[in-house]
């Protein structure tokens, strides 16, 4: 594959890594920053690369780079608690406020999931990779996938099943 047909496929698979990586990191920025790394790791390990499909390995490279920035910011972050104890473009289609709080409160739930819940369900139902895919992108097993995927699926019902906490209705002000 020459340098031309190997820009075309990782720009062809940005738009599934962009949202692969805002669904682990629930910052753009940060996201971006994934994404970005990713990039650079899949294009200096590109001779190295098996003869397996392009997306699955892109997912694989995404998801071992989040867990070990998850690792470090775990890593930083007790440091900091050791040192910190010691010293639009248009209103046509504009959505209700009802919308936009259903909207909100269902992002709320899905953040409210395990990293490793919600990076099965963006692969498995947003971006339609199939199980076995899914499974040698973030290296587990095809049962473990169906198994994240089955509780991630009944914790957000149970989330949409809880009753609204108090001051999270929404008020009229007038």
């Amino acid at each position: 594959m020459d340098a031309e047909e190997q820009a075309r496929a990782l720009e062809e698979a940005l738009p599934s890594l962009r949202r692969f990586a805002r669904a682990l990191c629930k910052d753009a920025a940060d996201a971006d920053d994934l994404v970005q790394a990713t990039l650079e790791r899949a294009l200096a390990g590109w001779r190295g690369r098996r003869e397996q499909a392009l997306q699955p390995w892109l997912f694989a490279i995404l998801y071992r780079r989040f867990l070990d920035e998850c690792r470090r910011q775990a890593r930083w972050s007790r440091w900091r608690q050791l040192f910190a104890a010691g010293g639009g473009a248009g209103d046509d289609h504009a959505p209700s406020p009802e919308q936009v709080h259903a909207g909100r409160e269902q992002l709320a739930a899905f953040s409210r999931l395990p990293a490793e819940q919600r990076a099965v369900l963006v692969l498995v139902v947003v971006e339609g990779v199939g199980y076995r895919e899914a499974a040698a992108a973030l290296g587990i097993p095809v049962g473990t996938v169906m198994s994240r995927l089955a509780r991630a699926r009944a914790r957000l019902r149970a989330f949409a099943e809880e009753p609204p906490a108090a001051g999270r209705n929404l008020r009229s002000v007038l």
